[in-house]
């Protein structure tokens, strides 16, 4: 069969012999809480809306949910401009709604995960306004990286550094008494000041904002911009001979050590989740070792093109990186940051970087949907944890063709406009009806950004109906990997590849589950005695179709 039925909305309990390390192969849902579901009607989703669908997660199967940031914020970058890392934003309630949020998916089996943002505050908050008020020199400037500028004048920037969204790394200041004056470091936007995490007193408020939150029932932390914390204080120019100046350096182990004694001081497992951009599976594991991270994304899985060769090389590195510190790997194909899936997967070039990212790239979104279904069944055969970001379940596209006017994202207003930027990916979910809103709001409200009016046949109502819905294959895929690794007798062993046709990657899974994906354009047979449990499009006459995955057990 390609499809089974939608499983029963009540879920078992998690097996008891599974609680202390449930992170090693779970299966975790990114909410981006401005765009899940609006309870108040003022058009930006929120915590109060995001309790009222805890019931989607629960029927999906996922294990946990992970936040991204609500704390109170100017939202210069979505809320990765923190200006208080102990609150909640107004726009998204209080912080006793967080606290009922937590403690209510926990009463529904699902554990909560939240972002702490370390490498960078807001510019509004107290510890950088103190800073702007202090004058060179001062210890409310050494929480930061102040500089004096280079040239006669100290008019030209310490260095050469750039910001991740455009442009230079440092914003000159104005000083108390008019003049101007030094220049502050910023990775990313002028808004986002970067932390000296020489000063220790930056290291304890982190250790106590991790303290706060795990207080309060959070199971796990993803930590944002996990490999640009330290940074070598000569601050010397790009390209350099030695280690990166900023990126990946040594003293990252230390604070992430920290971290985890503080994790592991708790009686249940509280996870440490690192975002790390790193091409070398190697280096990468070097922060999964047991006294640091947990678990870190696998950013080279989403980056891979739609091919077999890549992939595999992709997955072996991956899992021998991770083996050589008893890890888990951590697969993603999609999140807040990074193009759709289904659009990605239906242009000419299926990898992704950001320096690449362009306007007007022809896509084959029903080939991209063919695809990323397929991929969808492939990351979730995989051993290790899963991370699936909001609307994926539902073959959600790229929303390309926002108005200019709606646009928020600074990697796009500080290009000029020539990025793209990643509002398309963040566009609110659709949960009923014919029209916008589609029941992210209440009827007449106006959502942040628009959705378009094809979302009508991707709504959740219309796919829960739809036996061979994207939204029913993740269901039933999220309900049979969950058998595969349940249980005493389960198993979270090694991937062992099987012998398959150029172009497919055929390989065992959890317990007896087999996987099998078509990356070719032409039709493969499948294996003899051996029966289809799940497939992402319906097998002809004992073959695969191509841009397909089946799940196989022994006949």
């Amino acid at each position: 069969m390609t499809h089974e039925r939608q499983p029963a909305t009540v879920r078992p309990t998690e097996p008891p012999h599974r609680a202390p390390d449930w992170w090693r192969d779970a299966v975790i849902y990114q909410v981006y809480p401005r765009s899940y579901a609006d309870g108040d009607g003022d058009g930006v989703g929120d915590l109060a809306g995001l309790r009222q669908r805890l019931d989607h997660l629960v029927t999906l199967g996922v294990d946990a949910l992970w936040i991204t940031p609500w704390y109170p914020s100017p939202m210069a970058d979505g809320g990765y401009d923190v200006s208080d890392p102990r609150g909640v934003d107004p726009v998204f309630g209080t912080l006793a709604d967080a606290e009922e949020l937590i403690a209510e998916a926990r009463r529904r089996g699902l554990r909560t995960l939240v972002d702490v943002v370390p490498n960078h505050v807001s510019e509004a908050h107290p510890w950088f306004r103190a800073a702007l008020a202090a004058p060179p020199g001062s210890p409310e400037r050494a929480r930061f990286h102040f500089r004096p500028g280079r040239g006669p004048a100290g008019d030209l920037p310490p260095n050469n550094w750039p910001s991740e969204f455009g442009g230079p790394a440092w914003t000159r200041v104005v000083e108390p008494d008019g003049t101007p004056g030094e220049w502050y470091l910023h990775l990313f936007a002028p808004e986002q000041p970067d932390l000296n995490w020489a000063d220790p007193r930056v290291r304890a408020e982190y250790e106590s904002v991790l303290r706060f939150w795990f207080d309060r029932g959070v199971a796990g932390i993803r930590v944002d911009s996990a490999t640009l914390l330290a940074k070598d204080p000569a601050l010397p120019d790009l390209p350099g001979e030695g280690p990166h100046p900023y990126v990946d350096r040594e003293d990252l182990h230390d604070i992430y050590r920290a971290w985890r004694r503080i994790a592991d001081a708790y009686p249940d497992a509280r996870v440490l989740v690192g975002e790390m951009w790193l091409r070398d599976p190697a280096r990468l594991a070097r922060y999964l070792r047991p006294d640091e991270l947990h678990t870190a994304f696998t950013f080279d899985f989403l980056r891979s093109p739609w091919d077999a060769d890549r992939l595999r090389a992709c997955i072996d590195a991956t899992l021998a990186g991770h083996a050589a510190v008893d890890a888990p790997p951590t697969w993603v194909l999609c999140n807040h940051d990074v193009t759709r899936t289904v659009t990605r997967y239906g242009r000419a070039d299926t990898s992704f970087d950001f320096a690449r990212k362009a306007h007007g790239v022809p896509t084959d979104l029903a080939l991209g949907t063919r695809r990323a279904r397929a991929a969808a069944l492939l990351t979730l055969a995989l051993p290790g944890s899963v991370y699936l970001y909001q609307g994926e379940e539902l073959g959600l596209h790229e929303v390309e063709d926002l108005p200019a006017d709606r646009l928020r994202d600074p990697m796009h207003l500080r290009s000029g406009g020539a990025d793209p930027g990643r509002d398309g990916c963040r566009v609110p979910m659709p949960w009923s009806g014919t029209a916008p809103p589609f029941g992210f709001g209440p009827d007449g409200s106006d959502p942040w950004l628009p959705q378009p009016p094809a979302w009508a046949a991707r709504t959740v109502a219309a796919q829960q109906a739809a036996p061979d819905s994207t939204l029913n294959l993740y269901r039933s895929a999220l309900r049979l990997r969950r058998a595969a690794t349940s249980g005493p007798t389960a198993t979270r062993s090694a991937l062992r590849w099987l012998p398959a046709p150029e172009g497919v990657l055929a390989f065992h899974g959890p317990g007896t589950l087999i996987c099998w994906t078509n990356l070719m354009p032409r039709q493969v047979p499948l294996p003899a005695r051996h029966d289809v449990l799940l497939a992402s499009a319906p097998p002809t006459g004992g073959t695969l179709p191509p841009d397909t995955t089946a799940w196989l057990r022994p006949a």
